[in-house]
């Protein structure tokens, strides 16, 4: 048996046994690495660059044993990238980007003091992760690598950058005036993403594990839109020199911190956006967000167009759910009426 040969060598050894066109002799002699190989010629013909039984423009004699020439055809074959498997590589590392913000804020936070800049530019690391968080999804259905691996990754980052540390870097800026209150709802926010994740999770995976098709709706407000909420507002009051870290409007931050955790945890419906298609709808939808945001920009400070934005992304949810509620509760007086069967209940078998 023969000892396997290095990528380098078979390089060398295909370089040298292939002579275009020559007629070489039946027994040459190779040495490689100190080893001695009987090579024979063997006619290969091939057409445009690859092997083909018919006769084509490229014939030559390749030298080589056999053994020999399947290694160095393995070897070379090894070296060659696959590239459709790091795509997969991807939007991890894009999610990865977002645990890295999210894990350098909680650091500027934790050692950020009164009067800083610490504060604006932790929330502006927040922005960042928003940014990643934003395109890493996309990008893993654009490249077709969507994965059950994706799904846990991607929520574990919006655990650390939109659940732990934008909870921190409000208790830190404003929340701490209230003492153990404010120390309380800090917390709650990040519970309650950690809540929503994971009831995400288990509605996004099928039986086998592997994620479900995006829907039109998502249960509860996801977690980056909540941080976005705060974080926006950190960077709009940097902007114009408030003061809204002060003292005076710790109790209003407290009930804002509240809500978005209780909405986080509702069974409210938000729109995903993940259905959007190149209509008349869409298209007026985007003028408004511009026109909109320009308008903002213009009247206050660019900064707070993220502010803008996200609440009224939060604003449609809550709107189409209070138009829902006469609806649902017409849906329910047929169910108990026994007009229209409930979905909760499995039909009789008809055996």
């Amino acid at each position: 048996m023969v000892s396997p040969i290095s990528a380098s060598c078979a390089d060398s050894a295909l370089s040298a046994c292939a002579q275009p066109n020559a007629a070489l002799a039946a027994n040459t002699e190779l040495t490689i690495n100190g080893k001695n190989f009987s090579m024979y010629p063997t006619r290969v013909t091939t057409h445009k660059g690859r092997s083909s039984a018919r006769a084509g423009p490229k014939t030559r004699w390749l030298y080589g044993w056999p053994d020999l020439r399947q290694s160095a055809v393995m070897a070379v074959a090894r070296r060659r990238l696959d590239l459709r498997k790091t795509l997969f590589l991807l939007p991890n590392m894009i999610t990865l980007s977002s645990i890295f913000c999210g894990f350098d804020s909680i650091r500027l936070s934790g050692g950020a003091i009164a009067e800083s800049n610490d504060y604006y530019r932790a929330s502006l690391l927040l922005v960042y992760a928003l940014f990643f968080d934003l395109i890493d999804g996309r990008v893993a259905r654009l490249t077709k690598t969507q994965s059950a691996f994706g799904l846990q990754i991607d929520s574990l980052a919006d655990m650390i950058s939109f659940g732990i540390a934008p909870a921190l870097l409000v208790y830190k800026w404003s929340l701490f005036h209230a003492s153990t209150l404010g120390l309380v709802i800090a917390f709650a926010f990040a519970a309650a993403g950690a809540v929503r994740l994971a009831r995400f999770n288990v509605l996004s995976m099928g039986e086998s594990g592997a994620p479900k098709k995006p829907s039109k709706y998502i249960i509860g407000l996801p977690v980056p839109g909540a941080a976005g909420i705060l974080v926006s507002l950190i960077v709009a009051n940097h902007a114009i020199g408030g003061d809204l870290a002060s003292e005076r409007y710790v109790g209003p931050m407290m009930g804002l911190v509240a809500f978005l955790a209780f909405l986080q945890i509702s069974t409210i419906r938000f729109r995903s956006f993940k259905d959007l298609a190149l209509n008349a709808r869409t298209a007026g939808l985007v003028l408004f967000a511009v026109v909109s945001s320009a308008i903002v920009s213009v009247k206050t400070k660019p900064a707070f167009v993220l502010v803008w934005l996200l609440s009224f992304y939060i604003l449609i949810g809550l709107v189409e759910a209070v138009a829902r509620v006469p609806h649902d509760l017409a849906k329910r007086r047929r169910q108990e009426t026994g007009s229209e069967p409930d979905p909760s209940i499995p039909p009789a078998s008809s055996s």
